[in-house]
């Protein structure tokens, strides 16, 4: 799902479109994109987030509304304004491309938070593949949106900053490093065993796991940290996971997905009546064929338009390396290798697991989750995996897996791939 060229020219014109009607009602005006679209984490579906600076006492959200409609920007009856929300907004649909945009006026948080994501993501080269995965992932359990009881975007990327921050067998920073590995021990940390009850996140200063009790002692307005507790690192006193009430929604669906990877790359795939037919990304993740077209519809109309504006292009360009997979093959699909990467699965001899393994490896699949008194990060799964793109998709897996021993195994590296066609 990673966003290609003609998307993000097509998001350029959204862009240009609004910024042309509200240059004509202030010429001294600055608008500025952040959120998903400015550092490249978007889906097909997001949302563009636009702010406006100028000078006003009051957000004149009215008169850009009625600027909007003139110009028929927008879709007819999409136009919303939310002049009583926390931060004030006008929502609409922009009419051609059908691309949603929310502008807010004169709030700085959202542009500084664009900027610390971008350095994170110089920081840790996986991060934008992480995010891309979890966010369709939480997407198509609507569990992606606060109001819907989810997780914002930027409680996602807090998150997935942490683990990386705080992983403790491998060094994230690796552009080689196996995403695989990563998302598997990702969803086992926040959907078994992180302490929800008692723990806080911390990013700043290289990142920390903090008790509730501590970060309760600087909040602001008199609050109390939420079930998902996430200290914001530019706002001091802040709990990023505040409004997120279906933060327990978020865990459950982590532990769910957990268990069907696990199980997915363990030795007993291969009795899977549907082993050949389904890639193991689409056991949890499905792209409806209303969003395969939509992203062809944007290819063919514009392509050409890819190198309008090579600045924000790069500014913007994430690489096009992961694409979840739907479960399906189709031989007239477009097949151009800038699309067609894949995501390999090497399932590791079983050198790597122990009599001392984490309570959740293989062998222990089906076991509750683990109290919430126990430390917040226990040590995660034991799986290694590799990032590739191979020349043809193919599956294997040993005949049998030993039980693990107190001593190395010698078994050799069988790969289990997970095909990522560019139709999504």
């Amino acid at each position: 799902m990673s966003p290609r060229p003609e998307e993000a020219a097509m998001r350029r014109e959204v862009v240009k479109r609004i910024e042309t009607v509200i240059k004509d009602l202030w010429p001294t005006a600055d608008v500025q994109i952040f959120g998903s679209f400015s550092t490249g984490l978007y889906l097909p579906t997001s949302d563009i987030d636009l702010v406006v600076f100028g000078k006003w006492e009051r957000p004149p959200l009215q008169l850009l509304e009625q600027a909007l409609r003139k110009h028929n920007v927008a879709e007819p009856y999409s136009i919303k304004v939310l002049d009583k929300a926390t931060v004030p907004i006008i929502k609409l649909t922009d009419q051609e491309t059908e691309v949603k945009v929310d502008i807010s006026f004169n709030v700085e948080t959202g542009v500084k938070a664009a900027r610390f994501i971008k350095e994170y993501m110089k920081k840790y080269s996986l991060l934008p593949y992480l995010i891309l995965v979890l966010k369709q992932f939480l997407l198509q359990r609507d569990l992606n949106e606060v109001f819907t009881g989810g997780i914002s975007s930027y409680s996602l990327i807090l998150m997935a900053i942490s683990f990386l921050q705080l992983h403790p067998r491998i060094d994230a920073r690796r552009a080689d490093e196996n995403l695989g590995m990563l998302l598997i021990e990702f969803f086992e940390l926040y959907g078994r065993n992180f302490n929800y009850l008692k723990t806080g996140i911390r990013i700043k200063n290289g990142g920390a796991y903090i008790a509730k009790e501590e970060i309760m002692k600087v909040m602001t307005n008199g609050y109390r940290p939420s079930m998902l507790c996430i200290e914001d690192p530019l706002l001091p006193g802040n709990d990023v996971g505040r409004s997120s009430y279906g933060a327990m929604q978020v865990k459950q669906v982590f532990d769910y997905a957990y268990i069907v990877l696990s199980h997915a790359v363990s030795p007993l795939a291969r009795s899977y009546p549907n082993r050949d037919s389904e890639s193991t990304l689409g056991r949890i993740i499905k792209v409806t064929q209303e969003v395969i077209d939509y992203r062809a519809w944007i290819k063919k109309k514009w392509g050409s338009k890819i190198n309008l504006s090579p600045e924000l292009d790069n500014r913007l360009k994430i690489r096009d390396q992961i694409a979840p997979c739907n479960g399906e093959q189709n031989n007239n699909r477009d097949s151009e290798s800038s699309y067609n990467q894949r995501l390999t699965l090497s399932l590791a001899s079983t050198q790597q697991l122990s009599s001392g393994s984490s309570a959740s490896s293989v062998s222990s699949l089906s076991g509750s989750d683990i109290d919430s008194d126990t430390p917040p990060c226990t040590a995660p799964n034991v799986y290694q995996f590799s990032l590739q793109a191979p020349t043809q998709l193919m599956a294997s897996l040993p005949p049998a897996l030993p039980m693990p021993s107190g001593k190395p195994q010698s078994a050799p590296t069988r790969t289990l791939i997970m095909a990522a066609s560019n139709q999504v």
